[in-house]
């Protein structure tokens, strides 16, 4: 048998591995694994039950929840009937449900809990097409009597029903399948409008890991920690495609609140985050340290200093003298093992990084550490990646170079079109936006960028977002904001400046680092609101978007910011679902702060929502301080 789809890659892993370790979940503070061989009886039995309620080919199954077991036992159940599988992120809110479930077609969806349910139930008349709400954690739905529920359990007991009637259903079913059949429509972020479907097939999928993993190999002796998003192709493409063509093992966590622990106790060999877990870890990093004894901080950051150096040799392909060497691995025993240790990233072969541009600050401080992070590019309708560092030729300034299969070319007008067997085959039904994305086999990025002398990929920004001021000068707005993330204290940067005289920026603090930096120095303070307020406060981001500007041209600084009253918030449409700052939607709804920072305004009127510690939420009318991140200082 052709192994041209997934549920035929884990076929053939179950008779390959059998009693092997090819999942791990961690329930009730046990990790509790699962072979490959009740990996492929738990599918086949959904499968079948999906079979039962009358699930046939090309039908969709729209599935909602933490990573858990259950969600690719129904993921590949319905791919080895020949359905189509749709990821939904578990923190959308029900209009965002309802317009990805209604927009695909699902007649069956699969949620994890009582939450999910409950959104399902209340969308319920605006889903005339979904048949059953199939569930896997049954805690709390004891007296729901809704006809359109159903357990996980009870399809899989129906599934082995229809098995014992129907022997040879699932074999013929999945030998039936093919590589063009469709595996997964994954919807794109919508950063600029509603979210459009990519549909991939099963070719897309296998030839991306196939490729990926022809640069990068695993083995099934690898272990994989699954905590991102199942819905992002960024999760699929690893937790999925290159594990079932790799047979490594994947672990799901307890909850989404113990990664970290759970990162520490696997020790994964392998690991793939947006850009806003690695800057997450170096916050965690810099802020501990800060807290450290004057020793300690002395001695770490010393040897954080040999690992700059060390790691700027192997970014520029020199051998590190023998004094260097040795002040390595005597940071290696004191410093960086017990950092590495401590976040969980020890047994690291490699770590990827990508769906969005990291600063080269968080880059160089992983590589000080000796993390073997590498970048990579690519995008949901390439099935994840096209680009990819290789091990030894690392530039922290670039991408690297295209995966095999890959071709990568710039446009005349700047920007990155690619073709390769993983390019998707369209959006569902959107005719309009595949003719203008996929053109003759090539996709169309969308964003800006040009191959260095080495055939590395370098990427600018979105070629729509990349802005010149009133003068006409080029800035990227999103190598500034990274830059201004670096910083533990921001935790987010939206920089604007398009046809102004000069650049400025929208920032959120991150609340716990700067809270704990105003505790130690016993600054009061009630309320976010009041807390970004601060003089003192408003002082110290000054000072981190001074540290940003420095090597930054005098023309594209940063000059102006406020530090916002609130966090940006996929909820209130600020940023998507995977974190994207959403510039346009936060560039019209801040105009009033916008127009401020340009009309020399020193404070900006405004009328917020607060809500205390203790619960009570009220509605005030405040003002925010407009800085200049030329000025020394910051007066109260």
């Amino acid at each position: 048998m052709q192994e041209d789809t997934l549920p035929k890659l884990l076929v053939r892993n179950a008779a390959r591995y059998r009693h092997k370790t090819a999942l791990r979940e961690k329930e009730f503070g046990v990790w509790q694994p699962v072979t490959w061989s009740d990996y492929l009886g738990h599918v086949q039995r959904f499968a079948l039950g999906l079979a039962s309620l009358g699930f046939s080919r090309g039908d969709k199954v729209a599935i909602i929840g933490d990573n858990r077991p259950e969600w690719v036992y129904a993921e590949l159940g319905a791919q080895a009937v020949g359905g189509v599988a749709v990821g939904v992120y578990q923190d959308s809110l029900p209009r965002e449900i309802t317009y990805v479930i209604d927009h695909c077609d699902a007649r069956i969806i699969v949620v994890e809990d009582q939450e999910q349910v409950d959104k399902l139930l209340e969308i319920k008349p605006d889903l005339p097409k979904v048949e059953k709400v199939i569930y896997y954690d049954s805690k709390g739905l004891k007296n729901y009597r809704d006809p359109l529920l159903l357990s996980f359990a009870a399809v899989e007991a129906l599934g082995e029903a229809f098995g014992v009637q129907n022997p040879d259903y699932f074999d013929r079913e999945v030998r039936a399948g093919s590589g063009g059949d469709v595996a997964i429509i994954a919807y794109t972020s919508g950063t600029t409008g509603l979210p459009k479907g990519a549909v991939l097939t099963h070719t897309n999928l296998i030839r991306m890991a196939q490729n990926l993993l022809a640069v990068d190999p695993l083995t099934a002796d690898d272990e994989f920690l699954s905590f991102l998003p199942l819905a992002w192709v960024g999760e699929q493409m690893m937790s999925i495609s290159a594990a079932l063509w790799s047979g490594m093992t994947v672990n799901y966590p307890e909850e989404p609140e113990t990664v970290q622990a759970n990162l520490k106790e696997i020790g994964p060999h392998v690991m793939f985050s947006p850009p806003r877990i690695w800057e997450d870890m170096v916050s965690k990093v810099q802020v501990k340290l800060d807290d450290a004894g004057w020793f300690k901080r002395m001695v770490s950051r010393a040897f954080m200093s040999v690992g700059y150096r060390m790691a700027d040799c192997r970014f520029q392909g020199r051998r590190p003298g023998i004094g260097l060497r040795l002040a390595y691995l005597a940071g290696e025993l004191l410093v960086f093992s017990a950092v590495k240790d401590h976040l969980g990233l020890v047994n690291l072969k490699r770590a990827y990084t990508g769906g969005a541009a990291l600063g080269p600050d968080v880059f160089r401080f992983f590589h000080a550490l000796g993390v073997n992070l590498k970048q990579i590019y690519g995008q949901t309708e390439i099935a994840g990646i096209s680009v990819v560092h290789r091990d030894g030729e690392i530039k922290f300034n670039t991408v690297g170079r295209p995966i095999p299969e890959t071709e990568i070319r710039i446009s005349p007008d700047g920007e990155i079109v690619s073709r390769s067997p993983s390019v998707f085959a369209g959006y569902y039904k959107n005719d309009a936006a595949t003719a203008e994305t996929l053109k003759e086999g090539w996709l169309h990025s969308g964003d800006a960028g040009y191959l260095d002398q080495d055939g590395h990929l370098v990427v600018i920004d979105r070629v729509k977002d990349v802005m010149r001021l009133a003068d006409g000068t080029i800035f990227s707005p999103q190598f500034l904001e990274n830059k201004m993330k670096f910083s533990p204290y921001i935790k987010e940067a939206v920089v604007l400046g398009r046809d102004r005289p000069y650049v400025v920026a929208l920032l959120n603090i991150e609340m716990g680092n700067v809270g704990m930096w105003a505790e130690r120095r016993q600054i009061p303070y009630t309320t976010y609101v009041d807390l970004t307020q601060k003089p003192q406060v408003l002082e110290l981001i000054a000072q981190e978007v001074r540290k940003a500007n420095e090597d930054v041209p005098a023309a594209v600084r940063v000059k102006k910011f406020v530090v916002l009253h609130k966090e940006l918030d996929a909820d209130d449409e600020e940023l998507t679902r995977t974190r994207k700052v959403r510039r346009g939607f936060i560039s019209e709804k801040y105009g009033v702060l916008v127009e401020g920072l340009y009309s020399g305004a020193g404070e900006i009127p405004i009328e917020t929502d607060v809500k205390y510690r203790d619960g009570r939420q009220v509605k005030i009318k405040t003002s925010l301080r407009v800085i200049s991140a030329d000025d020394v200082g910051v007066k109260a």
